[in-house]
């Protein structure tokens, strides 16, 4: 079995894309062995009002019956737009999304913004996870109107510091991974999966002994990245960094037990 924790359906306007619906992502996932995707719409990114977002990945989940629990959808809020209160509601209580995903460096506004930690706090009360993508392209050949910027993994521990006790989803961790021991103990303690799409993950060993191996999971970041390269960084563990009953963790049981699946 295999659990991608960080899929996304919907459109890149910088760049063209495959699989970008659901029928395509299920598709995809079944050509690739892939069981369950976490899927959020990328339009969300985009969209002023990202609700427009979350309401098409709804939709377009009713028209299938297949896509029952195979495409996980998480919303997509942004906790400076009016009205993200409602949506944080429609979204978890009206449409079953089982997560929220937050992209503060396109919606414009920093990880300790008031707005942004009740939201925070509001998942968390929930029983949700919040996920943040430490880099959604490579800024390096992004477009010249693309405002992205990449995050390091301290970055995101402001967050963390202030809701310590949330559910956090770490994604495409992709530069420095260097903390220190205060901020490294702040990690370990907090309730936290990350997956391995990022690049900074090739030490994927020393990052399991470290954190545990119940800390990280399968994760593609498809289609803006492939599919494969997050499975190898598993497959390609040496007996001696993980084995067998690790690797069946990371494919899929360290998301079962974390998403509650």
């Amino acid at each position: 079995m295999l659990i991608d924790i960080n899929a996304y359906t919907g459109h890149w306007p910088f760049r063209q894309l495959q699989h970008t619906t659901c029928g395509a992502r299920l598709q995809f996932m079944q050509k690739s062995g892939i069981d369950i995707s976490m899927v959020s719409n990328l339009n969300g990114i985009f969209y002023k009002n990202t609700q427009s977002a979350n309401e098409e990945l709804y939709e377009a989940l009713k028209l299938d019956r297949r896509f029952a629990g195979r495409i996980i959808p998480f919303a997509v809020i942004n906790p400076i737009y009016a009205g993200w209160k409602d949506d944080l509601k429609k979204c978890t209580a009206g449409m079953g999304m089982k997560g929220v995903r937050l992209h503060p460096r396109y919606h414009r506004y920093a990880l300790t913004h008031p707005y942004c930690i009740e939201l925070v706090k509001r998942t968390r009360d929930l029983g949700l996870p919040i996920a943040l993508s430490l880099r959604m392209v490579d800024r390096r050949v992004s477009s010249w109107l693309d405002i992205s910027e990449e995050w390091s993994l301290k970055d995101v521990l402001p967050v963390i510091r202030e809701v310590p006790d949330a559910k956090y989803v770490i994604l495409n961790a992709v530069n420095s991974m260097q903390l220190t021991n205060e901020e490294t103990n702040l990690l370990k303690g907090s309730d936290f999966l990350m997956d391995t799409s990022g690049r900074a993950l090739t030490d994927l060993g020393n990052m399991i002994r470290s954190y545990g191996k119940e800390k990280f999971a399968y994760g593609s970041h498809s289609p803006i990245l492939d599919h494969v390269t997050g499975l190898l960084r598993i497959e390609s563990l040496r007996t001696e960094e993980a084995g067998e009953i690790t690797k069946t963790l990371l494919r899929y049981k360290n998301a079962q037990a974390f998403f509650n699946l």
